[in-house]
């Protein structure tokens, strides 16, 4: 398998793939040591987590260079995940013990009952490349830590970087045989994972990958979760009064990590009232991100993660401007080595476009005036997708009334682009 550093498209190393055959030995590897890992005490499962994430410190420069150098993210958005990825084991280790601990029940008519929990035995991981830290750490720690055994693939375009994890897991004492790295793609190593008799899926990615998958185990009938990207919409109501910190936050949310993100900003709305100078403080912002060189500090926008998305977010680009949208800065793929694009604004956007109804995935917004709430809250929702939604306000009471209209998992008032570990990641649709 040969890894490409998407600021270059240089070869940066190649590494032996996984067969059908290595992953069914890595299975039954975890199944004979599964048992052992799970008699020892939770106590005991968290101290070699803890570990772990001991090691993500003390390696951090290493391990974001890696992230850096196969997937395009600026250095420093690199760090910022591995640190953003140690807060939320953080959380998994303060609270586990308690989550796990037997639960008596009332007792009723002399009987007395507990509830037990257990670990499912062997789960697949199946990993996204945009946030290899904080998305795999959401499924493996609390897997490790409840006692099962993992199977762990990374995205290929992520892969050093989840052998990287793999190789700190086991320094910190989780059996090789309890956490196996998976390496190679989807139809030979992803699909043999999806013929093993494993106890749950767990996967974030592509809404067409996730159908497949889905439809793939159904018939197992085992636990199966699934994230499968957005259409994130963010509104701007008429009351804003420092329109300049609230356009600073949506660009933000929208360009950040190259707006490859699963709750990234992908379509604004904003009232007419204060639509042009939303507008004017937005582009403003956009512009004064600096592209170049991932590795540089100063970088805000680093590379496209593959080359086959360029094209996309062109169409996306070219779609919209066929349609009467226009282009206030951006537009077109950097003329230079390596999977660069243009942070690109668009305006007189409508949802006839494919930038506001698709799926980006880039550096590549638009933005829509509305003339009423009602109308944000009716384009905000019209979308297959749901999961988070930004509504800006001065007033709360106004911006709950809006956020109980939308149809997401997530609603955020006065911020956008943010995940915390004590709410749950759900979308709907």
């Amino acid at each position: 398998m040969k890894i490409y550093n998407p600021a270059t498209n240089e070869l940066i190393k190649e590494v032996n793939e996984d067969s059908k055959s290595t992953i069914d030995q890595k299975y039954e590897q975890a199944k004979a040591t599964q048992p052992k890992w799970a008699s020892l005490s939770v106590p005991d499962r968290i101290v070699i987590l803890q570990k772990f994430s001991e090691l993500l410190e003390t390696n951090l420069e290493s391990l974001a260079s890696v992230l850096t150098r196969e997937m395009g993210k600026p250095i420093t958005q690199s760090r910022n995940e591995i640190k953003g990825a140690r807060g939320r084991i953080k959380f998994f280790i303060e609270n586990s013990e308690q989550w796990l601990s037997e639960e008596p029940m009332p007792q009723e008519n002399g009987m007395n009952e507990k509830i037990v929990y257990e670990p499912l035995g062997i789960i697949g991981n199946i990993s996204a490349w945009n946030y290899p830290y904080l998305v795999g750490v959401n499924v493996f720690v609390p897997a490790l830590i409840a006692g099962n055994a993992v199977l762990y693939k990374p995205s290929g375009s992520t892969t050093l970087t989840g052998l990287e994890i793999g190789r700190l897991l086991h320094k910190a004492g989780v059996p090789t045989a309890i956490f196996q790295v998976a390496v190679g793609g989807g139809k030979i190593v992803g699909g043999a994972m999806l013929d093993l008799p494993l106890d749950g899926y767990f996967f974030t990615g592509s809404n067409e990958t996730g159908q497949y998958i889905y439809e793939r185990v159904a018939k197992k009938m085992v636990p199966c979760q699934m994230e499968l990207g957005g259409k994130d919409p963010l509104y701007v109501s008429e009351d804003n009064k420092d329109i300049k910190s609230v356009a600073a936050a949506a660009a933000d949310g929208a360009f950040y990590n190259n707006g490859q993100s699963c709750c990234a900003v992908e379509r604004i709305y904003v009232h007419e009232k204060v639509y042009d100078a939303f507008v004017d403080a937005f582009v403003e912002t956009v512009k004064s991100f600096k592209d170049g060189d991932p590795m540089d500090d100063s970088t805000y926008l680093g590379a496209i993660v593959g080359k086959s998305q360029l094209d996309f977010l062109q169409g996306q680009v070219d779609d919209a401007v066929s349609k009467g949208a226009k282009i206030l800065t951006g537009g077109k793929k950097i003329d230079k080595q390596g999977n660069f694009f243009e942070p690109t604004v668009l305006v007189d956007v409508n949802h006839s476009m494919g930038v506001m109804k698709d799926e980006t995935f880039g550096p590549v917004i638009g933005i829509m005036k509305v003339k009423s709430d009602e109308e944000a809250v009716e384009l905000m929702n019209d979308t297959e997708f749901g999961l988070t939604s930004a509504v800006y306000s001065e007033h709360h009471e106004a911006a709950e009334k809006i956020m109980k209209q939308i149809d997401s998992g997530t609603v955020y008032w006065n911020c956008c682009d943010r995940l915390s570990p004590q709410l749950p990641w759900s979308g709907r649709k």
